[in-house]
């Protein structure tokens, strides 16, 4: 017994990471992928004695995976974004308002999370490029079941003989289903863009940028990163603002006086993000969520802003908060 579990850990535990990914590419949240994933060891190892080995252990535990996935999504619906729910605002002077209860949001994932343990450069920008916000909110418009085809084929590379098995269906139904995913994914997602990876030096500038501007109340600075046709997404209501101009006019009301945040980089759905704090009357700054930002050549072309607070950014592998002049921008302050 003690030598069929070491054999079952040894021989799955590596599969964590992608079919973690996996789950949150079909759900859009990373909490719920995290379940799924425990809920698919649990039935693997309760059925391991039962594997014949007649189709790999990848593919058999993805079976298990996708299949606890769909049942999941049978239960709600879509994750969305602010973008998802309607036109961008027109006032950026306003305040948001609230949203009506029962909206599934869609949430980040943690690059340390879901990025492949390996060196190769291709393995790690296919499954950096996998997860990127716009890929993952395009693909909670698709049922579920077509959803599935497409991540399965397209990203974890499957054929389409072991989908069938895996979903159950027939071999022409699974080409079907990917022709219909990718027309309508076509018809969705917005048009590909350059997008630069987070460890790029002009990615990195960018956020450094988006990071001094509101650490030192610096509206030049955000002005600098932001593209023309940048956008700012708040997710948890259904503001969503369009344009430089009104992006820069909304932040004018956030940004306060300098010392006000701390910001701490970080990685998140395979973009540059910045983990998000305030400082409280206490003089402590608290965590308030996380800011993914979207890098092109030309600047930023999207910034979403995720709340969540302490648990959120704990995710993220970092505090909670933050003393006062604790963090290294303090002391260059001083």
């Amino acid at each position: 017994m003690m030598e069929r579990s070491a054999e079952f850990v040894r021989l799955t535990e590596p599969l964590r990471r992608e079919l973690l990914a996996h789950c949150y590419r079909m759900l859009g949240s990373v909490d719920e992928a995290e379940d799924v994933v425990q809920e698919t060891y649990l039935r693997a190892w309760r059925s391991y004695d039962a594997f014949e080995g007649r189709s790999s252990l990848r593919t058999w535990i993805h079976r298990i995976a996708t299949n606890a996935c769909l049942s999941a999504l049978e239960q709600r619906g879509r994750r969305v974004l602010p973008s998802g729910l309607g036109g961008p605002a027109d006032d950026p002077d306003a305040t948001p308002g609230p949203v009506a209860p029962g909206v599934a949001w869609l949430g980040p994932v943690p690059d340390a999370l879901v990025s492949p343990e390996t060196l190769d450069p291709a393995t790690t920008f296919v499954g950096r490029d996998s997860v990127r916000l716009a890929l993952v909110a395009a693909l909670q418009y698709l049922p579920a079941r077509q959803r599935a085809v497409l991540l399965l084929r397209e990203v974890l590379g499957f054929s389409a003989g072991e989908v069938a098995v895996m979903l159950g269906v027939s071999t022409a139904a699974v080409k079907s289903a990917l022709q219909r995913a990718r027309a309508q994914l076509d018809a969705i997602a917005p048009s590909p863009e350059s997008v630069a990876e987070p460890t790029d030096p002009h990615a990195r500038d960018l956020l450094n940028l988006y990071i001094a501007g509101f650490e030192n109340a610096d509206l030049s600075s955000l002005e600098k990163a932001l593209r023309t046709d940048a956008a700012i997404e708040l997710v948890g209501t259904r503001a969503w603002f369009s344009g430089k101009v009104t992006c820069l006019r909304y932040l004018t009301h956030v940004l306060g006086s300098s010392g006000d945040w701390l910001m701490i980089p970080t990685g998140a759905n395979g973009q540059p993000a910045a983990a998000t704090y305030y400082r409280t009357d206490d003089g402590t700054h608290q965590a308030l969520g996380v800011a993914v930002l979207t890098a092109t050549p030309a600047g930023v072309s999207r910034i979403t802003v995720f709340p969540g607070g302490p648990p959120l950014v704990v995710r993220f592998g970092l505090p909670a908060s933050h003393p006062s002049r604790s963090h290294p921008r303090d002391k260059q302050r001083e």
